[in-house]
């Protein structure tokens, strides 16, 4: 998706400022499957408020450059909508942890370790959040995401815990002795 149909998906759950909207991608109901960052959302916005898709509210904020609050116009409704009626693109798992991973035999035994350990600890983690999440009030729609989430996090942790020594003792660090 692009920032602008994903800031307009935000602002169809209500009115919200810049820094609202990132939130929901950093710990909000969109961080475990969607990313955007403030260097995308502010031009996005700005597109959204010159095509009439959004309204700008400029409030004082004490101390502070006034806040902007934006909200979706009808207009925007429509606008998203019709976004949502294409085909998505193909999922891609982006990691940097998987990247390290791949190239394990370059690194050093320990930092390898710690790497994974960290990396199975904070999937470990959102399992926890997710888990306490409350489901009163929650569209269907909301559940089911939150439930795909989970069980993508609950099979990467499963696949984790399940090879982690066969993994880490898979000799790293061999790699430049080879060469």
């Amino acid at each position: 998706m692009d920032a602008k149909t994903l800031c307009l998906g935000v602002l169809v759950m209500g009115d919200a400022s810049g820094y609202e909207i990132r939130k929901m991608f950093e710990e909000g109901p969109f961080a475990h499957f969607q990313d955007v960052g403030y260097g995308s959302i502010y031009p996005a916005l700005a597109k959204l408020s010159d095509e009439g898709l959004i309204a700008v509210t400029e409030t004082p904020d004490e101390g502070h450059p006034d806040k902007k609050v934006y909200a979706v116009t009808p207009a925007g409704r429509a606008v998203f909508r019709k976004s949502l009626a294409r085909a998505p693109m193909t999922d891609k798992i982006r990691s940097d942890t998987a990247f390290l991973m791949f190239f394990a035999e370059y690194l050093d035994p320990d930092h390898l370790r710690t790497v994974y350990d960290d990396y199975l600890t904070f999937y470990r983690e959102r399992i926890r959040v997710m888990q306490e999440l409350d489901p009163e009030g929650v569209s269907e729609g909301r559940l089911f995401v939150r439930g795909l989430g989970l069980a993508f996090y609950q099979a990467v942790v499963t696949y984790m815990t399940d090879n982690r020594e066969r993994f880490l003792n898979a000799a790293p660090g061999n790699a430049d002795a080879a060469e």
